[in-house]
């Protein structure tokens, strides 16, 4: 409190812990430094450049500045290489999106470039859309986010173009993620409910991936809703969540490119993350354990964020013990998501903090030398 009075800004979190105690929106309390406080670094420019040129290019009278290609774009291989690449992300391998995403999004631009009209300019223009997504996703996971908010407001601006509404609807699930991310919550939470009444569709013609979309736009939407200190608004959001996951059965809707994975789970797990939101751990844990494990047909885990909410309970109600298990066992199975994960940072730290040990387990070296110290 101090800090803030000084005129300071703290995490998220503890904005909407104030909402709470104060009745108020967590919007209402942000009121951020000015820009020219802080000095600002040009590192990230430098190691972006080669996304920064592809993403946002100079832009002339004549438009953008785009190579031309030699040969026709063949459309199908362009496709099938935004696959690879976008299975690379869900599977971690950030290196190799790194690599390979700018190379990827000049040729979406180039082959929208190349056809003039027709049915191959309005599958490029898809295809485009669907590899600015991926970008958007990338950027935001590494807290680039003006540059992923750049390719997630073209990918919108392709999708709407050829009446794309399944695309569109997945750049502005990602879009609000990245809104919520900068602490826009009153944004988020318009963008994700408008979109989702737009594109709410018939449930008795619905196709999995149109249900999936529009339920993780849902679920979106009752996540800022509770991080915004709205919990009824949050719960009658995750209500029409329930029905898009109903409608699914036992299956699930899969997009590699945008928002990944949807089924009944995905509702189910986002209600109990918003428990924790409202600071009631033992309800997380009492929820988690109905849960079926958050693993796939692989043995792959694949709700991670729900079990670093796990973690979190565990840590309030001070079983610090079992918190360090779960970030050892996440450690192990998924490093390279873990690393970017600030949420597990800081409740390793606070585990240490808490601790009545003087001396480190051989785990909590371990994760202290992954984590990095404070």
């Amino acid at each position: 409190m101090k800090k803030l009075e000084r005129g300071g800004t703290a995490r998220l979190d503890t904005y909407h812990a104030l909402a709470r105690a104060l009745g108020a929106r967590t919007s209402a309390l942000l009121d951020s430094a000015a820009p020219h406080a802080t000095t600002r670094r040009d590192d990230d420019n430098i190691d972006l450049m080669p996304l920064r040129q592809a993403i946002a290019p100079p832009v002339t009278f004549t438009g953008r500045l785009i190579g031309t290609v030699a040969t026709e774009p063949d459309l199908d291989r362009l496709r099938s290489t935004a696959a690879e690449v976008g299975t690379a992300y869900h599977r971690d391998h950030y290196g190799y999106v790194a690599e390979f995403l700018p190379a990827l999004v000049h040729a979406a631009h180039a082959a929208v470039a190349h056809f003039d009209n027709g049915v191959e300019q309005t599958e490029a223009i898809r295809i485009r859309s669907d590899v600015l997504q991926m970008a958007g996703r990338y950027l935001t996971q590494i807290r680039a986010y003006d540059l992923a908010h750049t390719a997630l407001r073209d990918a919108i601006g392709d999708a709407v173009r050829v009446d794309d509404m399944g695309g569109v609807a997945a750049a502005v699930y990602q879009q609000g993620w990245l809104l919520m991310r900068q602490g826009r919550l009153d944004e988020a939470e318009q963008v994700s409910v408008a979109t989702a009444d737009v594109v709410e569709p018939r449930i008795s013609r619905a196709t999995k991936r149109t249900l999936g979309a529009w339920g993780k736009l849902l679920v979106h939407g009752s996540a800022t809703a509770a991080r915004n200190n709205r919990p009824g608004q949050a719960r009658e959001i995750l209500r029409l969540g329930r029905t898009a996951g109903a409608a699914l059965g036992g299956g699930q809707a899969v997009a590699v490119s945008s928002w990944g994975r949807f089924d009944w789970r995905t509702v189910a797990f986002q209600g109990i993350e918003n428990q924790l939101v409202a600071d009631r751990p033992d309800r997380v844990l009492r929820l988690s354990e109905r849960m079926p494990a958050a693993v796939d047909a692989k043995g792959r885990v694949f709700m991670r964020r729900h079990l670093l909410d796990v973690a979190q309970a565990h840590l309030l109600m001070r079983a610090p013990d079992e918190a360090t298990s779960i970030l050892w066992s996440l450690m192990g199975e998924t490093p390279e998501w873990l690393r970017h994960q600030r949420m597990a940072a800081d409740t390793f730290h606070a585990v240490l903090r808490k601790s009545k040990r003087r001396r480190m387990t051989s785990r909590e070296r371990e994760l202290a030398a992954f984590f990095g110290s404070r």
